[in-house]
């Protein structure tokens, strides 16, 4: 206490006040960090490190398992006190969202076959598709992802300055295109989205025919049919685009691309793959 108040106070009076020895003070000053100071201080400051790295999302599991990788020994409990210690925290904040899906239509629909069985054995099992919007000071722009639910990552993307279905059909097709060559390929996939009518139209429905995709559509009104997807986009909005301010679209478009491809699949630890990102977790099958 006097150490930290002594630009302010004067530590002969601080010593007197506190009834503490001016010579033990400034034997305390002179003596050199102990080992276990030492570590700790430097715990602290790679624990800083990869919570500037996640963009200050990291909270002390994942930063712990980063640690682990690392083969720095110490355990979960350490990070937290240290984090609490240091005044490091989670920084991401939640707000209110709107809705995206136009399912008043007179458009074919289909029943759920998903039936909130989110888990798969394997890659190209179970992908699930939804569309999320993004404001800038230029409008608002739109993100369609295809997740696959074993992993995680999000397989397919597209971003756009319109809702149409376009921006569907596109995210589909390069989820196609980079998964096809997979082991197995696309057999016995089941594709899992709302019942908005980008994805039941006719010219997205026959894009999954060709590849002779089962069709499945959440329930109306029902967001838990579709949970493993809200999740990503609640992670999406929390770590990314609630935290920043977007002058323009390309500005914006940039920012997403690079935490999709740079942060999510190749470095963004999740719980529920033993906190492995989405691309790690799929190469150890290999």
């Amino acid at each position: 206490m006097i150490h930290s108040l002594k630009d302010e106070f004067d530590v002969a009076v601080m010593c007197d006040v506190l009834e503490v020895s001016r010579s033990g003070y400034y034997m305390w000053v002179d003596r050199p960090p102990s080992p276990a100071s030492i570590r700790r201080d430097g715990l602290i400051e790679r624990i800083r490190q990869i919570h500037v790295e996640s963009d200050q999302t990291y909270g002390s599991p994942r930063i712990h398992a980063e640690l682990i990788e690392m083969k720095v020994d110490i355990c979960a409990r350490s990070v937290a006190k240290y984090m609490k210690r240091a005044g490091i925290r989670s920084k991401m904040h939640r707000k209110f969202k709107i809705c995206t899906t136009d399912s008043k239509h007179h458009l074919p629909v289909f029943q759920n076959k998903l039936d909130r069985q989110f888990t798969a054995d394997a890659p190209n099992r179970k992908w699930l598709c939804d569309i999320t919007y993004v404001h800038t000071d230029d409008g608002f722009i739109y993100l369609s992802a295809v997740l696959d639910t074993f992993s995680r990552k999000i397989v397919g993307w597209s971003l756009s300055d319109s809702l149409d279905r376009s921006i569907c059909i596109d995210a589909l097709k390069s989820a196609i295109s980079g998964r096809k060559k997979m082991p197995g390929g696309l057999s016995g996939l089941l594709h899992h989205s709302d019942r908005g009518s980008q994805y039941a139209s006719s010219v997205y429905q026959e894009l999954l025919r060709a590849w002779d995709i089962t069709v499945s559509m959440s329930r109306v009104g029902n967001c838990w049919d579709n949970a493993m997807m809200e999740s990503f986009f609640g992670s999406f909005k929390t770590e990314l685009i609630y935290r920043e301010k977007f002058q323009t679209r390309q500005q914006a478009k940039s920012r997403i691309i690079a935490w999709i491809e740079g942060w999510y699949n190749r470095r963004r630890r999740h719980s529920a793959i033993g906190y492995k990102s989405p691309e790690t977790f799929e190469a150890e099958l290999n």
